[in-house]
């Protein structure tokens, strides 16, 4: 009888002991609370609490995401724009996210959420397009100072998407395109005054060396090559003159 006694607190001793022993992960760390209160905060490894009186919360300290939801912003000049993000952050004392905030994850994400409204509603479009990362690490910044309290450091912030209305979607392309067009034309006018350019110095050089009444004629022999051509030729005011110079020595 009395051997069965002792197995039975064997037995009992052992699964108390067993209960005892708590193995933290390196990427966590253990918050006790003894009889409800704070008592210490548990390192990686192994270690004991008391059963019936301590209780151990795990926490992850490893970087951790959490998405934005998609919302409804207005912008400084009235533009509804559809914003989500997403959120890094890590837990670096464990006690004060057990503590201080009910679900921390939680209120980080709503945090951030209100911020960004906050953020994105005091800009206009075109910065929001143009300042995205900016307006990023305003609003991780802002968030950061009010979580540290909680004993949680905001790595990050990150806009994914911006989603314009579709009448916005087709204005802009618009723009776009009548700006692609405007370039288009600069380039076409900036050719074509190059061009204009190089044939006034090439027609300088030819009437100035006398070689334009010989290209003339060079044409006229070429185009005239075939006898069912008939070919009109406005000649240039100095091959009229060097005609009527000839006509005028024969008569002599």
């Amino acid at each position: 009888m009395m051997f069965e006694v002792f197995i039975i607190l064997l037995v009992i001793s052992v699964v108390f002991f067993l209960g005892c022993i708590k193995i933290i992960d390196q990427y966590e760390r253990g918050v006790v609370l003894t009889l409800g209160s704070y008592s210490g905060t548990l390192s990686p490894g192994l270690n004991l609490i008391i059963p019936l009186i301590q209780r151990l919360i795990r926490v992850d300290i490893r970087i951790t995401t959490t998405d934005i939801p998609q919302q409804e912003v207005i912008t400084k000049d009235n533009v509804p724009v559809g914003i989500n993000a997403v959120v890094y952050f890590q837990v670096e004392r464990a006690e004060d996210a057990i503590l201080k905030i009910q679900d921390y994850t939680y209120a980080i994400a709503q945090y951030a959420q209100a911020t960004l409204r906050d953020v994105i509603g005091g800009v206009e479009l075109d910065t929001l397009l143009t300042e995205r990362q900016k307006l990023a690490e305003e609003t991780k910044k802002t968030v950061d100072e009010a979580t540290n309290a909680w004993g949680v450091n905001v790595t990050a912030i990150k806009i994914q998407d911006i989603e314009l209305p579709a009448d916005m979607k087709r204005a802009m392309a618009k723009q776009a395109e009548a700006e692609r067009e405007r370039r288009a034309v600069i380039i076409r006018a900036q050719g074509e005054f190059t061009a204009s350019e190089n044939l006034k110095k090439a027609m300088e050089n030819l009437a100035a060396s006398g070689a334009i009444s010989l290209r003339t004629l060079q044409t006229i022999e070429a185009t005239t090559a075939n006898p069912a051509n008939t070919v009109v030729f406005a000649l240039p005011t100095e091959v009229l003159a060097g005609l009527k110079k000839i006509a005028s020595n024969i008569q002599k």
